[in-house]
């Protein structure tokens, strides 16, 4: 446990203040390096009604959003183990997948975040019934409902820390999703476009990423869309904000 907790820790000193991407990863990596009988982990956030793995998905043969574990997890935040794809059936298509993909057990793990959104942590192993003992100590590592485990006062204060920062990411990874979504449909950008515009507006405006994409928010919900897009001189369909 407290080994699992010394990983984690490392995750806030290393990862840059709005390098969401990095953090996400980087959690997940850690996590399938660190926990014992994991091969594999991923994210997946359910915000505004849908689903995604925002990391970890790459290089998988299945898709983890498929009808099981994962979407049941996120969906109504409570945990959802498979111990043996083999024998275990409540999933059967997801379970084929998942074994054909060399994987025998995965536990889906809710993790706590604010706000409306969801997200859970999924591990997998090629071996069965991995996760009996594992999977209730990463819950309140995760979710700091037992922080009275950690001894070392400081250990806790850099979890806590950890989590606060994957919060962040998350919060900052729905905010920008929205934000690029809105100029998606405004301009008829594609996604790869719509990012580039908030990253050159958000150089810029000096205004980081989050903070930019939170303030579209805003303005869309307010009504007031048309400007915050001139003053970032995003003004018809096609320009963009001048280098």
């Amino acid at each position: 446990m407290l080994t699992v907790a010394h990983e984690l820790a490392e995750i806030t000193r290393l990862v840059e203040d709005d390098d969401f991407g990095t953090t996400l990863d980087r959690f997940v990596s850690r996590i399938a390096d660190t926990v014992p009988g994991c091969d594999h982990a991923i994210l997946t956030v359910r915000s505004d009604g849908a689903v995604e793995t925002v990391a970890g998905a790459a290089g998988l043969d299945f898709d983890p959003i498929a009808p099981g574990p994962v979407v049941e997890a996120v969906t109504f935040g409570e945990p959802r183990r498979l111990d043996d794809v083999a024998t275990d059936q409540r999933w059967p298509a997801f379970a084929a997948q998942v074994g054909n993909a060399g994987f025998r057990t995965c536990v889906a793990l809710p993790l706590s975040i604010k706000g409306e959104d969801s997200a859970v942590l999924t591990l997998f192993s090629h071996k069965p019934d991995q996760f009996a003992d594992t999977a209730y100590d990463v819950v309140l590592l995760l979710t700091l409902h037992a922080g009275v485990v950690f001894d070392n006062a400081t250990l806790y204060h850099d979890s806590s820390q950890m989590v606060v920062q994957l919060r962040t990411a998350l919060r900052t990874r729905s905010l920008v999703g929205r934000a690029q979504g809105m100029l998606m449909r405004h301009f008829e950008y594609s996604t790869d476009d719509a990012f580039a515009t908030l990253k050159r507006a958000s150089q810029n405006s000096n205004t980081k990423l989050r903070d930019l994409a939170a303030a579209l928010v805003s303005a869309h919900e307010k009504g007031e869309f048309d400007t915050a897009l001139q003053k970032l001189a995003l003004t018809a369909a096609g320009e963009k904000a001048p280098d």
